[in-house]
């Protein structure tokens, strides 16, 4: 379920960035029932291009080009990796290195369909991790990636023991309430049952380095979304 829509970072002749809320498609899926953020840009400008995406889940920023030739420029500046990506990403647990390089093929599994896993026969995926806060039960951690794998950030922190919060595909799908990390939660009179406060992949894109075709570099930031907010604001006060 989408609760807010996407918020515009840039928007000029050539591009725009946005950031995507979560539970949004980037583009649309091989079902099609759902919308997707192209498909708004498309019926906004007429005709776009996607340079790069991010998971459903994901919340973020996201780049996506208005003409032929800055899509093919774009597309190649992700693919040569002179793009810098940063995410951040609330885990289980806490990472016993607080600085680390994951350098592990990524491939599709062939048993799960859209599933991924580290293997051999995968792609080389490099992603940079730096633990900012510990929690005990949970991490707040820095992301750069080198490679654009799907669920790169996702598989290789599930293959360091770590999973992201939330995740159904590589971790604990469940959400999370404050009552599970506070021992004398109670509930407001109004509320029958306790509703989590985060409910989805504790997942953000939150920086993007890059320069355009003219040679004019841009910084993009977008912060955290207030669900991810929430949840750290509630372990710090624990803390």
């Amino acid at each position: 379920m989408v609760k807010t829509s996407p918020e515009i970072l840039i928007d000029n002749e050539h591009f725009i960035v946005l950031n995507k809320p979560s539970g949004l498609l980037s583009i649309p899926d091989r079902e099609g029932k759902d919308i997707s953020l192209k498909q708004m840009l498309l019926e906004k400008f007429g005709q776009i291009f996607t340079v790069h995406r991010l998971d459903r889940d994901t919340s973020g920023i996201i780049v996506f080009a208005k003409d032929e030739e800055t899509h093919k420029f774009l597309s190649q500046a992700f693919e040569e990796r002179t793009v810098e990506k940063y995410y951040l990403g609330i885990v289980n647990g806490v990472p016993p290195e607080k600085k680390k390089t994951i350098d592990a093929p990524i491939a599709e599994n062939q048993a799960r369909r859209g599933v991924m896993l580290i293997h051999q026969r995968g792609k080389q995926s490099i992603t940079d991790y730096e633990v900012l806060e510990e929690f005990g039960k949970f991490s707040l951690v820095r992301f750069r990636i080198h490679t654009g794998r799907t669920h790169q950030i996702r598989v290789h922190m599930q293959h360091a023991g770590h999973p992201i919060v939330v995740d159904p595909l590589y971790g604990d799908a469940a959400p999370i309430r404050v009552s599970s990390f506070k021992r004398n939660y109670n509930l407001s009179r109004q509320d029958d049952e306790e509703r989590p406060i985060l409910g989805r992949l504790g997942l953000h894109a939150e920086k993007l380095l890059f320069k355009d075709a003219q040679g004019k570099s841009y910084t993009v930031e977008a912060p955290l979304p207030k669900d991810m907010r929430a949840l750290l604001q509630q372990l710090r006060k624990k803390k």
